[in-house]
C-alpha cells in the first residue's frame, strides 16, 4: 500500500521513542508536516535505493534519471524545510515527554543545527530498517506518481493525505486549531 511509504516518511517518531504516546492536545501545523515530509524525502530516496538495490526493473522511476532529478529537487529545499521539520520534532518531543525526562530533555537541549545531523542519520537508518524487500516496486510506483509534481507540492500533498486519514502520531492541526483524537475533537493549545 502506498500509504505505508508515506507513513515511513513521518516515522521520525522513532527518533524519540519506539511507541508514540496516546494522542494529546498537541498537534503539528500542516505546513510543518509538509516541511518534514519534504525534508525527509531525499533521505528516504537514498535509503530506498540502497535497500532495494538490484530489485528495480529497467522501467523503474526511482532508479532512473527522473527519480534522481526528483530527489535533487527535494534536496534543494532542505534548508527552507528544516525549520518546519524542527518544529515537527518539537511536537513529538512534547508528546513523548509526558512528564518523563531523559531523551526528550537531551534532544530539547540541542540547538536546531546540532540536532539536524542526528535526524539525518537516524532517519536514514529507520527507513532502511522499515523498508521490506517486497515493497520496493510499490515505493517505485509512489515515486512515479509524485515525480511530475513540483517539489514544493510533494510534502504538502503527503501532509494533506495524512491529515485526511486523521493520523494521530502526532495529529495534524486543523485550520480551526482543533486536534483529531479518535472520533472526538479537542481544542489545540
Amino acid at each position: 500500500m502506498k500509504v505505508s511509504f508515506f507513513s515511513s516518511c513521518v516515522a521520525l517518531a522513532a527518533l524519540v521513542s519506539g511507541h508514540c504516546a496516546q494522542a494529546q492536545e498537541v498537534c503539528v501545523a500542516p505546513e510543518d508536516a509538509a516541511d518534514a515530509v519534504t525534508y525527509l524525502m531525499p533521505t528516504s530516496y537514498e535509503s530506498t535505493l540502497r535497500k532495494c538495490e538490484g530489485q528495480f526493473s529497467s522501467e523503474s522511476v526511482l532508479a532512473s534519471a527522473e527519480g534522481r532529478n526528483c530527489a535533487e529537487q527535494l534536496r534543494a529545499l532542505l534548508e527552507d524545510s528544516w525549520p518546519g521539520t524542527y518544529r515537527f520534532i518539537q511536537v513529538f518531543i512534547a508528546q513523548e515527554a509526558d512528564g518523563e525526562e531523559g531523551v526528550a530533555n537531551i534532544i530539547e537541549a540541542l540547538k536546531p543545527d546540532e540536532l539536524r545531523p542526528l535526524v539525518d542519520a537516524l532517519f536514514g537508518q529507520i527507513i532502511s530498517e522499515e523498508i521490506k524487500s517486497d515493497s520496493c516496486d510499490k515505493i517505485d510506483e509512489a515515486v512515479e506518481l509524485l515525480s511530475p509534481l513540483p517539489a514544493k507540492n510533494v510534502g504538502g500533498l503527503v501532509a494533506f493525505i495524512l491529515e485526511q486519514v486523521e493520523i494521530k502520531d502526532p495529529p495534524i492541526c486543523r485550520a480551526d486549531g482543533t486536534v483529531i483524537v479518535g472520533t472526538e475533537d479537542q481544542d489545540s493549545e
